[in-house]
């Protein structure tokens, strides 16, 4: 147990580091954002980056192989590294690049470390609107330091669902998102990350998205268990370093439960 009667997790230990690589890169997302020059290319998958994705992920990368050298390091833009290892932090410099790139403020950037491969702790950073949700395993999510709760929300008609393009769904997977989003009330697209930081803080029900890569989904699943909610694969499983990329999360177990079964039922068909 902790001092403030938590029980102890692997995080522990690295809570201040995680809070110290976010402080790191905040500056320079700050730096770029709206600038006139922020480097923008595209990569050989046609996926934008930019001068701020770069810079972030060294800067973080630095200050983890001087802190902790034996750590592995999973990020966007630079690779992998040593990710047999028990400890792995997972770097999405800036996740919305094309929100980033169009001046709009819903990136952020994502920071976690993984333990046995398992999400551990969880950091969504938004520089521009002075936003950071800090999830933590066995701990209450927090926004800017305040306790955070998912809303209830038990069936599925009346559920606010987000995800950050349709263009993320192929095939089988694009018609099981769509008996999803038929069964809502609403579908809210395009926040990236920043809608599993709304789903934790109360305002969204659903987020499910798919194609996504560990920097994408790691840093996102303590946050939304630590604010009372459920996060998964589609199969109901709980997400991996290795998971196969769709996710599905939501504020509340009932409808959780009742998002998967509709996904199933339209994959089965």
């Amino acid at each position: 147990m902790t001092s403030d009667g938590a029980s102890a997790s692997p995080a522990d230990a690295f809570i201040d580091l995680a809070i110290r690589l976010a402080d790191t890169a905040r500056p320079i997302a700050r730096r770029y954002f709206r600038s006139t020059d922020f480097g923008l290319t595209f990569k050989a998958d046609c996926s934008p980056v930019t001068l701020a994705d770069k810079e972030i992920e060294s800067a973080i990368r630095a200050i983890l192989t001087a802190e902790v050298p034996k750590h592995g390091i999973f990020g966007e833009e630079y690779g992998t590294i040593r990710t047999e290892a028990d400890y792995v932090w997972t770097i999405d410099p800036i996740d919305g690049t094309n929100s980033f790139a169009t001046g709009k403020p819903l990136f952020g950037t994502l920071i976690s470390l993984t333990h046995g491969g398992i999400p551990v702790l969880g950091i969504i950073d938004q520089a521009i609107l002075d936003e950071r949700w800090l999830g933590v395993v066995g701990r209450q999510t927090t926004l800017n330091g305040l306790p955070v709760q998912t809303r209830a929300c038990s069936n599925l008609a009346d559920a606010w669902l987000s995800a950050t393009t349709p263009d993320m769904f192929t095939s089988a997977g694009a018609t099981a998102f769509n008996a999803l989003k038929a069964s809502t009330r609403r579908c809210a697209f395009g926040s990236d990350c920043y809608a599993y930081g709304l789903l934790a803080s109360g305002f969204l029900d659903i987020v499910c998205e798919a194609d996504l890569k560990p920097y994408d989904y790691c840093a996102l699943a303590p946050v939304v268990a630590g604010a009372g909610g459920t996060m998964t694969d589609w199969q109901g499983q709980p997400l991996r370093i290795d998971s196969d990329g769709r996710v599905l999360a939501a504020g509340d177990a009932a409808t959780h439960a009742l998002a998967l079964a509709t996904l199933a039922g339209a994959l089965a068909t």
